[in-house]
């Protein structure tokens, strides 16, 4: 289990990359793990076969810890078994290259052997189900989380037992993934932490799309986005105290903007973070924001991709939301929701004409920011997105 930062104590291994006997190459993605901070693909640190896994998916190992046993094709060597906790136990077994059966050190049954990984065993007493019963379809006969779900369900359909909350046929039950666990956790934590408040202005981004029409024919075209974030940007240096945190009754300005840009993954989302994004231009930011999105989405981005975060964008319009009230990234005191931009009619001049508008929500902690500080800041990015200047 890899050191992914210093904060990092363990690991949740979420799948495996590769079944035992398949050959791996050095650098090649080997498993995914989740951890307080990222998810992310761990590659293999050599060449060769992965003869073993020591820790199934769903195990909570602690960083250092061997998860996997590679050799030589056709070697065989002698390891310690682990549980899934990354502990060795008292005896061993041999390990043979190729995906051959282990060989038991010594004459006792395995399925007196077969040992469970903490999760495993909290799922089959929450589920009143005896592991012993049931058949395993991991390492070495391991009983695996899938395993116990599958026959709790199969259980469920045969004797019409009921769900939790009482539901009956036809419902299926999971446990929540790590990072859905984690996120609910951050959101109940900051509902909990700051006083919610939000203020909607609707801006014409007409010259930022003359703007964007203006690279025509050349690639990349900076998107709506990094428009955005480099007017947030002069706004949080013109208006510091939206760049500031609160920490017990003391209000921590910060000298730089370091942006979070939400990014939404199958399961949930991350918030990677441009460091000193007030240094950048459209140009620069665009770039960072697609290079971070792209290592988030291919579960490459490390603990400190994540970290020192200030103020937080989020960008529900590219699903088609008008507006959205999000809740604060904390420990931040502040965060901005970027609507769906499209053109729409409009009044200017007593005359109807067509814009491109959309609405931008500025999410605020009332315990450090007033609601004219806030609009202050709000104006601040609308006039900079309707006066914008070409990039030089």
């Amino acid at each position: 289990m890899p050191q992914m930062g210093e904060s990092i104590a363990e690991g949740t291994i979420v799948r495996w990359l590769k079944e035992v006997g398949e050959e791996v190459d050095r650098d090649e993605p080997l498993f995914e793990i989740s951890t307080d901070k990222v998810d992310a693909e761990i590659p293999s640190p050599v060449g060769g076969v992965l003869a073993q896994v020591c820790a199934e998916v769903g195990a909570t190992v602690p960083v250092n810890s061997v998860v996997a046993v590679i050799t030589a094709a056709g070697e065989s060597i002698t390891v310690p078994d682990r549980d899934g906790s990354g502990r060795p136990a008292a005896d061993s077994i041999q390990v043979l290259a190729g995906g051959a059966e282990p060989v038991q050190a010594d004459a006792r049954p395995k399925i007196a052997r077969r040992r469970l990984s903490p999760v495993v065993r909290r799922l089959a007493e929450e589920h009143g189900v005896d592991p012993a019963v049931i058949a395993g379809t991991g390492a070495d006969g391991r009983v695996s989380k899938a395993d116990v779900l599958a026959f709790v369900s199969a259980r469920g359909t045969d004797q019409g037992e009921s769900g939790p909350g009482g539901a009956g046929a036809g419902v299926r039950v999971e446990r929540m993934s790590v990072m859905r666990r984690r996120i609910a956790e951050h959101m109940v934590t900051s509902c909990q932490t700051a006083a919610h408040v939000h203020t909607v202005f609707e801006v014409d981004f007409s010259r930022v799309a003359t703007l964007r029409a203006e690279w025509a024919g050349s690639q990349p075209v900076p998107g709506y986005l990094a428009y955005i974030a480099e007017a947030a940007c002069k706004a949080l240096v013109a208006v510091p105290v939206v760049n500031a945190s609160v920490d017990g009754d003391a209000i921590v300005y910060h000298e730089h903007v370091n942006l979070g840009v939400a990014v939404a993954l199958d399961g949930g989302l991350i918030v990677p973070v441009i460091k000193g994004a007030d240094q950048l231009g459209v140009e620069l930011i665009d770039a960072a924001v697609a290079d971070l999105s792209a290592r988030a989405r291919s579960k490459r981005l490390v603990p400190e991709d994540v970290d020192g975060g200030t103020f937080t964008i989020t960008n529900p319009g590219v699903f088609g939301s008008v507006f959205g009230l999000p809740i604060i990234h904390q420990p931040q005191s502040a965060i901005l929701c970027v609507g769906a931009i499209e053109k729409r009619p409009v009044v200017l001049s007593d005359e109807i004409v067509v814009r491109h508008r959309g609405y931008l929500t500025l999410g605020f902690d009332h315990r450090l920011i007033d609601g004219a500080v806030a609009d202050q800041f709000l104006a601040f990015v609308r006039d900079a997105l309707e006066n914008a200047v070409e990039v030089s």
